[in-house]
C-alpha cells in the first residue's frame, strides 16, 4: 500500500469528521506537524477535541484552529502562550481537560499500548483528583488515570521513509513518538522522505507499522520565546 501523498491536505482527505479527536505532536512550537495544522483548519472540520502538550501561539500552530473557532475542547498540560486561549476558555467557549505533563504523556503512552488505565501519585490531594478513582499501594495514595487514543494522530520527524518509519530530531521526540502510536490512523509529515532502507534500522523511533500516510513537508521552525542576552 502507497503510504506517500503529494501534500497535507491529500493525506487527510476522508480521514476528517466533525467531532473528531486529533492528538497534533510537538513541544512547544518544536516539532509540530505545521503543514497538517494548516490543512486542518483549511478542511473546516469543526467541534474537534484535540489532545497536545501546548495550544501553540496566536497566529501559528494549533492557535490558528483556534482563531476559527474549530477545536471544541483541549486536552493539554500547558496553554499559557495562547492569548486567544485564554479569552475563549475564560469566556466558556473553549473546553479545557488540564493535565500534569507527565500524566498527559503517560495517558497518551498508555492509549498506544491498549493500557486502558494506570495509577499514579501526580495530582492526589488537588483538583486533579476529583471526581477519579483513588487506590492505595503500600500505605500511599495513588489515582487513576485513563489511556488516551484518538481518531487521528498527526506527528512530524525529522527522517522518513516510504514505509512511514520514522527518525525524530532532538527536542521534537516529545509526544511525536506515542501519539503515533495512539491514534486510529496516524499521518506524519517529514523534513526529508528516504526511499526505503535508507534508514538505519538501530535508529528508527517509530515503526512504520504505525504510520498511515506520510508527506514530506516544509518548515517555518519558529522559535516560541526568544530571548537575547544585551551587549
Amino acid at each position: 500500500m502507497e503510504k506517500v501523498y503529494r501534500d497535507a491536505a491529500a493525506a487527510l482527505d476522508g480521514l476528517l469528521f466533525d467531532g473528531m479527536t486529533v492528538m497534533s505532536g510537538g513541544f512547544g512550537l518544536c516539532g509540530i506537524p505545521e503543514n497538517l495544522i494548516l490543512a486542518l483548519r483549511n478542511s473546516g472540520v469543526k467541534n474537534l477535541t484535540v489532545i497536545s502538550n501546548n495550544a501553540g501561539v496566536d497566529d501559528f500552530g494549533l492557535g490558528l484552529l483556534l482563531q476559527t473557532r474549530q477545536i471544541k475542547k483541549m486536552i493539554s498540560s500547558y496553554v499559557g502562550e495562547n492569548a486567544t486561549f485564554e479569552k475563549q476558555y475564560l469566556a466558556g467557549d473553549l473546553e479545557l481537560e488540564f493535565n500534569p505533563q507527565g500524566t498527559l504523556a503517560e495517558r497518551i503512552r498508555a492509549g498506544g499500548a491498549g493500557i486502558p488505565g494506570f495509577y499514579t501519585k501526580t495530582g492526589v490531594g488537588t483538583i486533579i483528583a476529583e471526581g477519579k478513582e483513588h487506590k492505595v499501594f503500600n500505605g500511599e495514595t495513588y489515582i487513576l488515570e485513563t489511556g488516551l487514543v484518538a481518531d487521528l494522530a498527526i506527528v512530524k520527524a525529522w527522517k522518513g521513509d516510504r514505509e512511514g518509519n520514522l527518525i525524530y530530531r532532538k527536542t521534537a521526540r516529545n509526544f511525536n513518538p506515542m501519539m503515533a502510536t495512539a491514534g486510529k490512523v496516524t499521518v506524519a509529515e517529514v523534513e526529508e522522505l528516504v526511499p526505503v532502507g535508507g534508514l538505519d534500522p538501530d535508529q528508527i523511533h517509530t515503526p512504520g507499522i504505525f504510520v498511515q500516510r506520510i508527506i514530506r513537508g516544509k518548515h517555518e521552525k519558529r522559535i516560541e520565546k526568544r530571548t537575547i542576552r544585551e551587549g
